[in-house]
């Protein structure tokens, strides 16, 4: 079906009513590529939603969940579990909240708007910088209820964006082309209707000057600018779990693969430090991963793309569900670093505390610069 036909035919990018059973059997995913790079909305970053013009069905925090979204169908409840607007021309009015949002118009559109992996009280947002090469919009168990066609979620990205439809109990994703950082971004919809979340994807760009104070840090965390960039599996969770902050609390929210079946081969993950450091000390954590820890460890590094791999931390046996520490008898200076899991099984998380190098910071400030924002 054609843009124009979209625009013609209001109910064309609909899902099948509900008949009954799994309301997500005829859930239609996206197979978006950027979807590896890490949620800058993610509210376990410290991202929040700061306002919405209208909470009349659902809160606008749930856009920030981390958790997918869910739906029962045969439930009259009257809150949903998305962020839902109510139509324009209704008289009824949703109950203030303390922090309540502006009122409602009749504009034509709802918003709500976010800022990036801000940190600390929710109150008083301090937004961690981010690049944005792409962004996904997921009306969730919508079926008629999300935004119109051809009127629907714009992306007001480095200025006023063309609207973009979306598809019904679909996930959308949109590719953006914007070389600078962001801490805020503003998602409107035409005229209403409701979104089930909002993922962010990109890079953190990190303050230089915040990390260069800081002395000692983590310089793989996704707080501080690392990059996951390759892995050998993928298959239950997401390797970028690994550099995450905070611990993790359940088996799945590290990274965990498959078991491997072909003899003297091994899992491995790769990452991109914020910029060159020097590794001092390493943790690898194998938290709530109980029965499919891996049982051996090591971790190479390299200093720059086209640097030799070097040994960092020998082959290691590992414990299952506890923290591991190993202090280095020399500072490591690297770029990139690659875990590897004997044969295979879950990392829960790793951290590689160290110091920016002179070069690593003075690299740092200038792609900061050179992004502007």
């Amino acid at each position: 079906m054609s843009d124009s036909d979209t625009h013609q035919d209001p109910h064309a990018n609909d899902a099948a009513p509900y008949a009954g059973g799994d309301p997500y059997a005829d859930y239609r995913a996206g197979d978006f590529p950027f979807t590896e790079l890490v949620d800058l909305a993610d509210r376990r970053l410290g991202a929040g939603v700061v306002a919405a013009n209208d909470e009349f069905f659902a809160e606008r925090e749930n856009l920030s969940s981390a958790s997918a979204p869910s739906s029962t169908p045969s439930a009259s409840a009257t809150r949903a579990r998305s962020w839902t607007a109510g139509r324009p021309a209704a008289a009824a009015a949703p109950t203030p909240r303390t922090s309540s949002p502006p009122p409602r118009t009749t504009t034509g559109r709802s918003s709500a708007s976010a800022p990036p992996a801000s940190s600390g009280d929710r109150r008083r947002h301090r937004p961690l910088p981010g690049q944005l090469p792409a962004e996904g919009v997921g009306p969730g168990h919508r079926r008629r209820g999300q935004p119109e066609p051809g009127r629907t979620p714009r992306r007001e990205v480095g200025g006023a964006g063309p609207a973009h439809p979306v598809r019904g109990h679909a996930a959308n994703g949109f590719a953006i082309d914007a070389e600078r950082r962001f801490t805020h971004v503003r998602l409107c919809q035409h005229p209403d209707g409701g979104v089930a979340r909002l993922r962010v994807h990109g890079e953190v760009v990190p303050d230089p000057e915040w990390l260069e104070l800081l002395g000692t840090l983590d310089l793989v965390s996704v707080l501080n600018g690392g990059t996951y960039e390759d892995a050998s599996d993928r298959f239950y969770s997401s390797p970028t779990q690994i550099i995450l902050p905070g611990t993790s609390r359940k088996m799945d929210d590290g990274w965990e693969n498959r078991r491997r079946r072909v003899r003297d081969t091994n899992d491995w993950v790769r990452f991109r430090l914020a910029a060159q450091g020097a590794v001092r000390a390493v943790e690898i954590d194998t938290a709530y991963l109980k029965g499919n820890s891996a049982g051996w460890i090591a971790l190479q590094g390299r200093n720059g793309e086209t640097g030799e791999w070097f040994e960092i931390v020998p082959r290691t046996r590992l414990q299952p569900d506890t923290p591991h520490r190993f202090k280095l008898p020399a500072r490591a200076v690297v770029t990139h670093v690659r875990l590897d899991a004997f044969p295979d099984g879950g990392v829960a998380r790793m951290r590689l505390h160290g110091t920016l190098t002179e070069q690593g910071a003075a690299d740092l400030r200038a792609r900061y610069t050179a992004l502007g924002g």
